[in-house]
């Protein structure tokens, strides 16, 4: 099939700064699909149906014209955090063209003199506020898609409160358009409650002395995790991921979560990873949803419920941690069932029970057995001794 559908990315300045060949495929297209500010941006005797996106978001509509001219209007780059990229997941690369216009990032980046490889960019569009924590360090420039007007407001809020009052804040206002405007301010003193729906915001990341900052390595430290107890320690924590060698766009199952502290961490290793926290207790899932917001994974999905009836249905995952129930039936071999060839299974061990479980399976699938003691320096009277915690049995296996 031929390329129907142009995409072509429209800025603020409208009709006006597109090129002959956007403007020849708006012209020759049976229907014209956008957001009703880009389509007020067109002069009205173009020839096509004008259509705005249905609500709740869909590109049915245009899927559902396959094989007829359709342009589809997009905010700046259509492939850059935009329409373009929903449909370039429906449909071949051959059936589409797009006319790409400066994103606003570019355009931010060219305001501020910012070099965009040493820049991060994420976007808050119909996405959790909660991912801005995970890329917070000082000295990082950040910019960001803002859902809406309130955004600034409420990623200065979080700022102050992870301790980066001192961060300078840039709103930039429709860029590229005769409305464009920039406002500059700290989070420690920002106070506008509002401004424009559409805008970007530029953070340069500055940290008080006593900031709380959170290393990307494995092994946060334990209190960053709201919990009841039932949490892998930092030490095996580190040692556990370590095996588990998450890579971008693996899937793991966090069976027994806890307070989810390996899903999370196999989260925060690389934007594209991906994690589902098994757990049964309420208030245990209550710490997952408190924890994964926390620490910038809002992502993680909990399944309520206990393993293995929990699994059944669930994504076939690349690895699988297993941190409690390995003596309950059924558990070990669901988890080996559903692990995709060549995925690789972690379980820990505490009790004897538990270990046991570990060494007969250990028996049936092989794998590498491995014991993990941990002491820490304590006081005792006027002296100090090492103060040993509960000794860690690990099993680690690979799926053939």
């Amino acid at each position: 099939m031929t390329a129907w559908l142009t995409l072509v990315g429209i800025g603020e300045d409208g009709y006006v700064g597109l090129g002959e060949a956007a403007r020849k495929a708006l012209a020759e297209a049976q229907c014209i699909v956008g957001a009703a500010r880009q389509l007020a941006l067109l002069p009205a005797d173009l020839p096509g149906q004008h259509e705005l996106w249905p609500s709740p978001f869909s590109v049915a509509p245009v899927l559902a014209r396959r094989g007829t001219p359709v342009c589809v209007l997009a905010s700046g780059d259509p492939l850059f955090y935009g329409v373009g990229a929903s449909l370039a997941r429906q449909l071949p690369a051959e059936e589409m063209r797009v006319f790409s216009f400066p994103s606003s990032v570019s355009l931010a980046a060219a305001r501020l003199g910012w070099p965009l490889q040493e820049v991060t960019v994420l976007s808050l569009v119909a996405r959790p506020l909660a991912a801005l924590q995970a890329q917070v360090f000082p000295g990082a420039r950040l910019l960001v898609l803002s859902n809406d007007g309130e955004s600034p407001a409420a990623v200065a809020e979080l700022l102050r409160e992870r301790g980066f009052g001192p961060s300078r804040i840039t709103v930039l206002e429709h860029l590229g358009g005769n409305q464009e405007r920039r406002i500059d301010g700290l989070a420690s003193d920002w106070a506008l409650p509002r401004v424009a729906d559409l805008n970007l915001l530029a953070i340069d990341c500055v940290a008080v002395a006593d900031a709380r900052l959170l290393p990307l390595t494995p092994g946060l430290p334990d209190d960053a995790y709201q919990h009841d107890g039932q949490l892998t320690k930092r030490d095996v924590r580190a040692i556990t991921l370590a095996r588990l060698a998450p890579q971008p766009g693996e899937l793991l199952w966090d069976v027994g979560a806890g307070c989810g502290s390996i899903g999370i961490e196999w989260m925060r290793v690389h934007p594209r990873c991906r994690a589902l926290a098994i757990e049964v207790d309420a208030g245990r899932q209550a710490h997952i949803q408190h924890n994964r917001d926390a620490l910038g994974v809002p992502g993680l999905q909990l399944i309520a419920g206990r393993a293995p009836e929990a699994l059944a249905g669930l994504a076939a995952p690349d690895a699988i941690f297993i941190g409690g129930g390995v003596t309950i039936p059924g558990v070990l071999e669901q988890c080996w069932a559903s692990l995709k060839p060549g995925g690789r299974l972690v379980a820990n061990a505490v009790t004897l029970q538990s270990e046991a479980a570990l060494v007969a399976w250990r028996e049936q699938v092989g794998g590498e057995l491995t014991r993990i003691s941990v002491a820490q320096a304590q006081p005792l009277g006027g002296f100090d001794t090492w103060r040993s915690a509960l000794p860690i049995t690990l099993l680690e296996v690979r799926k053939p």
